[in-house]
């Protein structure tokens, strides 16, 4: 049986950033969760918060030591997406190069996001 795919890969960047974010976190943290949520002008928000543990149907994916949740809710909206870290002179912030993606507002806050068929999903 194949391995299965990761449904993010991270890049340095994000691994480095991970490990900063939980390592100067005011408790002990077993990660960061990453999810989606409906709101912005184009439909849907990514997010994100320090995690105390897994939830039931989290997906769990450890590049490097920095362990990233996956909120169970976002899977099929996430599924292929690669998570960077980028500091530019005016911002600094986690980008997600997400294949699902069909556009994004002008702000760049929100984007619109088709899942991934089930069964495609299960194919992989």
């Amino acid at each position: 049986m194949a391995a299965r795919p990761q449904i993010i890969t991270l890049s340095d960047a994000a691994v480095a950033r991970v490990k900063e974010l939980v390592a100067g976190a005011d408790r002990p943290v077993y990660g960061l969760r990453v999810g989606v949520e409906k709101g912005g002008c184009a439909g849907m928000s990514y997010t994100m918060e320090l995690a105390d543990a897994a939830r039931p149907g989290d997906e769990v994916v450890e590049a490097d030591g920095a362990r990233v949740l996956i909120d169970a809710r976002a899977l099929l909206y996430l599924l292929g997406t690669r998570m960077d870290f980028e500091r530019t002179r005016l911002r600094a912030g986690f980008v997600f190069q997400n294949p699902n993606e069909t556009s994004a507002c002008g702000c760049g806050e929100s984007v619109a996001i088709t899942p991934v068929m089930r069964d495609a999903a299960a194919a992989e």
